[in-house]
């Protein structure tokens, strides 16, 4: 017996909808599945601190993490120990990420030794006597103190040191003076040159360009630009009309 339009209708609808609610299942099930690898692909970053650096190691690679070492420090913890870790432990981390750790360099008893006023040559080689290393050397000019001074220490002398390095400030000396750069834009330029000169700064390189608004050996341009501030040793750059 032949189906009636609102049958073959009813039965489409079944159809389709049954197509719709195995598809969804189907994105369900995909989504579910990636969750999964993704989670999977996760371990938890264990507690490194008080490890050796060869059972830290062991533990990380057993979690198919890699061990990086980003530091050593002077602690009360045996030589090779981890003192600290990045990321802390129980944060999770994706398979094959690095697990950076600082390491014991043991205890120490070096007092850091006085190094201001000395050279950095000096303060150099008297932090390398002592056992210790330089860290960061920063630099800064400083009116009245003499360039290349050591002007400021950390740590402190005489402090217990907890880190092989000690960072240092040098001086630099006096400030350059500054000079305001004249404007010389359509002087010539013997009169650009003589400008300079007055204004105790040196002249630079003199490009000749072509141009037809300028009288010929006049200047068009200048570099730095008239009424900047200009140390005495940079040189002034100048455009010359051909």
């Amino acid at each position: 017996m032949a189906r009636t339009f609102r049958e073959r209708v009813e039965w489409a609808v079944r159809m389709a909808l049954l197509v719709f609610i195995l598809a969804a299942a189907a994105f369900l099930s995909a989504v579910t599945a990636i969750r999964f690898a993704i989670r999977g692909s996760e371990v938890a970053m264990p507690d490194l601190v008080g490890q050796s650096t060869a059972d830290a190691t062991h533990l990380l690679g057993s979690k198919k993490l890699v061990i990086r070492i980003s530091d050593r420090v002077f602690s009360d913890l045996p030589p090779g120990d981890v003192v600290r870790q990045s990321p802390p432990a129980g944060e999770m981390m994706k398979v094959g990420q690095d697990a950076h750790v600082v390491l014991s360099l043991g205890a120490e008893t070096i007092s850091i030794p006085q190094l201001t006023d000395e050279s950095l040559r000096a303060a150099e080689i008297e932090v390398l006597r002592a056992g210790l290393q330089p860290g960061e050397i920063s630099q800064c000019y400083l009116p009245g103190m003499p360039p290349d001074a050591i002007v400021e220490q950390d740590p402190a002398p005489g402090m217990r040191a907890v880190s092989p390095r000690v960072d240092l400030l040098v001086s630099e000396g006096d400030r350059p003076a500054d000079f305001v750069m004249p404007s010389l834009v359509g002087l010539p330029e013997e009169d650009a040159r003589s400008e300079i000169a007055d204004a105790g700064l040196k002249i630079g390189n003199v490009n000749v360009v072509a141009t037809n608004s300028a009288l010929k050996d006049t200047v068009v341009a200048e570099t730095p630009a008239a009424g900047a501030r200009v140390a005495a040793d940079v040189p002034i750059e100048l455009d010359v009309a051909q």
